[in-house]
């Protein structure tokens, strides 16, 4: 019977099969069998799903539950609003989620469930289809909260990269925001975001290029050719120098694939891209990967390197 409880993403709540005449001792036999996944106190998953599911999803099932779980006295937030919207999810814990309390209760953790307190205005939260979530404004700076500064970083440049909010927005909440707990580094973020970048690995290249003090780097900028056809845009490009730069992840790939393209045809039309790069303006291109940003040091080195012979 427990089978027919479930919904479409099977995800069954313990209220809701008790009405139905289930009872404990039918939802741990479940559990035995391997058939269900008890998520956390009240809100169980088939098993089947479960399994299959990666961290992110695993996020996205229990985050479902718990907001059937408590209906619409919560709104998602902080990173679990993060996810619900589409952003980035690197340098983040999504063993546990996060719900902001509309009715004034204070903040406490409750089985893989954090509970926030924050004063709620009209234009801080928004609806979507299972019900309350922070407006994209609040949730980029609710979750620059709780992650490191690069983290912070990243997911305000995808918000205002998605122009899903605006500086001025940010900032403004920012000042309502000011003595909240974990907002100290805040005005920090917003300094050091540019809403340029196109990925989290962007945002990483960008943020170790300065931390090393190297010169500045234009970003997104634009190659057209001598009869002013846009040939291609580069990460980033310090033209002075004649040195260009490509952060190279699998979201890039995706996001630039055609329909029916396979990564080897993607691969293989970059290259032949950023050969006319080169062709157009005799600049040496650097790329780097997510393993060159974890050996910084090395990365800049190269870098450098690149800067002083192409000058």
């Amino acid at each position: 019977m427990i089978e027919y409880l479930v919904n479409d993403s099977g995800i069954l709540l313990r209220r809701d099969a008790l009405a139905a005449g289930v009872d404990d001792n039918a939802l741990r036999r479940g559990i035995d069998a391997g058939f269900l996944v008890r998520m956390r106190q009240g809100v169980y998953v088939l098993a089947a799903v479960w399994e299959q599911a990666n961290a992110l999803e695993r996020h996205r099932l229990l985050l479902e539950g718990v907001r059937l779980l408590y209906g619409d006295g919560v709104a998602a937030s902080h990173i679990s609003g993060c996810v619900e919207q589409g952003g980035p999810t690197w340098g983040m814990d999504l063993s546990v989620v996060h719900l902001t309390d509309l009715t004034g209760k204070g903040e406490r953790s409750v089985g893989k469930v954090v509970h926030h307190r924050g004063v709620c205005l009209v234009s801080d939260v928004t609806r979507d289809a299972q019900g309350w979530i922070t407006a994209p404004a609040r949730t980029a700076l609710d979750t620059a909260c709780l992650v490191s500064q690069e983290a912070g970083v990243a997911v305000v440049d995808w918000y205002l990269q998605n122009a899903l909010t605006t500086i001025d927005e940010l900032r403004q909440l920012h000042e309502r925001m000011a003595e909240w707990p974990g907002s100290i580094g805040l005005h920090r973020v917003l300094g050091l975001v540019d809403g340029k970048a196109e990925s989290v690995g962007e945002t990483r290249t960008r943020l170790m290029c300065r931390a090393h003090r190297l010169p500045p780097p234009i970003a997104q900028l634009e190659i057209h050719d001598h009869n002013g056809r846009l040939v291609g845009r580069v990460d980033f490009a310090w033209p002075r120098h004649r040195v260009m730069l490509e952060f190279d992840g699998m979201v890039k790939y995706h996001r630039h694939r055609r329909p029916g393209e396979t990564i080897e045809d993607m691969v293989m039309r970059e290259k032949q891209r950023e050969d006319r790069l080169r062709e157009l303006t005799g600049w040496t291109m650097v790329r780097i990967t997510w393993a060159d940003l974890a050996r910084p040091e090395a990365t800049v080195a190269r870098i450098l390197r690149a800067l002083q012979s192409a000058a």
